[in-house]
């Protein structure tokens, strides 16, 4: 096996095994997925910053067992940024922070090919900034599936909050909202089950929030859970261990009608970053408080 080292930020990482072939029915390496990471770096950490990481490693190839590392190993430099967190059945786990493209470059080299990350930064853990509905289909009905999407998005319009659309890469979509921090996770997740069980009561033959798969039947699961504390979800722009290397790509609705869920990839997103920018580079901008649609909210779900 090849080894190399990448410049990444200030320092010159050294990549172990980088011609290791992680993704064996298309030959994209270590190498390719460390290229890609470093080239989206920029834009990456606009959404990763301050974020506790939970690294989906794929040590032997996508074709092999995963590991889902939240604690970060003594082996790890010192210069990788961490933080504590407590558990709430007591103890801590030692989440990496990923605030830099030495860092991703790092955790890329570790084989990590999907970042995830929590929906609070490491200042205020219990008080996240972003609300996430994922919709996650039984199948590959793509016409319901952005049926469904747009039911969040209305939804939000009508208790005047934004909704951000994001391919997961996988076979759904995420529909985000950005908060203000005034709110605990407690809070949170409540707010969005209430919202998600009146989604499912306007549309019950197209959605649910029954949580086992054989209850659901051919509905599409509109999960609220992620939003709890110590939960992660998909970074945007991160790799999926699938086929094809695809990416979690932030889109813009106006382009919602032709997008799959897994269409942009390794190969493909730096390219389309370069001609079209980052849909999300508002994001932050746009947060708000709950308290004025919690009050929305209640209303319609008491019509």
């Amino acid at each position: 096996m090849s080894k190399e080292t990448v410049k990444a930020g200030a320092r010159r990482i050294p990549i172990s095994k980088a011609d290791k072939v992680l993704f064996p029915e298309d030959s994209i390496t270590k190498a390719d997925l460390v290229g890609y990471y470093r080239d989206i770096a920029s834009t990456f950490l606009r959404h990763a910053r301050g974020r506790p990481v939970a690294a989906e490693r794929y040590p032997d190839g996508i074709d092999q067992p995963r590991i889902f590392q939240k604690n970060v190993p003594e082996h790890y430099p010192e210069w990788v940024p961490r933080v504590e967190v407590g558990k709430k059945e007591g103890g801590v786990t030692v989440h990496a922070v990923c605030d830099d493209t030495q860092t991703l470059v790092y955790l890329a080299d570790q084989a990590c090919v999907t970042p995830h990350l929590w929906l609070s930064r490491t200042d205020e853990l219990d008080r996240p900034d972003r609300l996430i509905f994922d919709l996650d289909p039984p199948g590959t009905d793509l016409p319901m599936l952005r049926s469904a999407a747009r039911s969040v998005r209305t939804i939000l319009d009508e208790i005047g909050l934004p909704a951000f659309l994001m391919a997961t890469g996988s076979r759904g979509f995420h529909v985000l909202t950005p908060l203000r921090r005034t709110q605990t996770f407690d809070q949170a997740r409540e707010f969005a089950r209430r919202l998600a069980t009146l989604l499912a009561e306007r549309h019950p033959d197209m959605l649910t929030v029954q949580q086992r798969k054989q209850d659901r039947g051919d509905r599409i699961l509109v999960d609220y859970l992620r939003n709890s504390y110590a939960q992660t979800a998909v970074a945007p722009y991160a790799v999926r261990a699938r086929p094809n290397a695809p990416v979690a790509t932030p889109l813009d609705w106006n382009e919602f009608d032709t997008t799959t869920p897994w269409q942009y990839t390794i190969h493909t997103l730096p390219d389309r970053l370069k001609d079209r920018g980052d849909p999300w580079s508002s994001l932050r901008n746009r947060a708000r408080t709950l308290t004025e649609p919690r009050r929305e909210l209640e209303q319609l779900i008491g019509q």
